[in-house]
């Protein structure tokens, strides 16, 4: 009888421990929100959103305001349609912006939220118009390497060369 009542309160405490490392892995994967708080959904488009996904962070000042509820295809204006759950608690001007942006050099990516200066406040379906494009890193490497290529070939038609004599002892 002892032995199966050590054996309950062991398999107990091993399913708690079980429950309390999932809890811990999903919320550091950014799958599992728990937010009890009211929530009004936002629309916006962009050209390129880049890496951005479902469940990613919605940031104001570097704090979580809101998640990327949905990424979906516009096939009208062929630009990525982005719907965002913000928090109720957060009230931003109709007129705010919203760019898409990267923790550090290669980390993930969230789209950060600049406030406007409109005194009518986004509600539930309004939609930003003022966005900014994911930077891609493929891109800006490309140009630096195409405008590093044309700034060498020009530089060069127009430096004479450098004549000079060297002795030898």
């Amino acid at each position: 009888m002892q032995r199966s009542k050590i054996d309950v309160w062991v398999g107990l405490f091993v399913l708690i421990g079980a429950a309390a490392i999932l809890f811990l892995a999903l919320q550091a994967a950014n799958l599992l929100n728990l937010n009890f708080q009211p929530i009004y959904k936002i629309t916006a488009e962009f050209d390129n959103i880049g890496g951005l996904k479902t469940k990613a962070s919605v940031r104001s000042g570097g704090v979580v305001v809101g998640r990327v509820e949905d990424v979906s295809f516009n096939d009208k204006t062929f630009q990525a349609r982005v719907t965002l759950d913000m928090q109720g608690r957060y009230a931003f001007p109709k007129d705010s912006s919203l760019k898409i942006l990267t923790s550090g050099l290669l980390g993930e990516q969230y789209i950060g939220i600049q406030a406007g200066g409109d005194e009518k406040n986004l509600v539930s379906g309004d939609v930003i118009r003022q966005t900014q494009s994911a930077v891609v890193l493929e891109n800006l490497i490309g140009q630096l390497l195409f405008s590093k290529t044309a700034d060498e070939s020009s530089g060069s038609a127009h430096t004479p060369p450098v004549t000079g004599t060297t002795e030898k002892k």
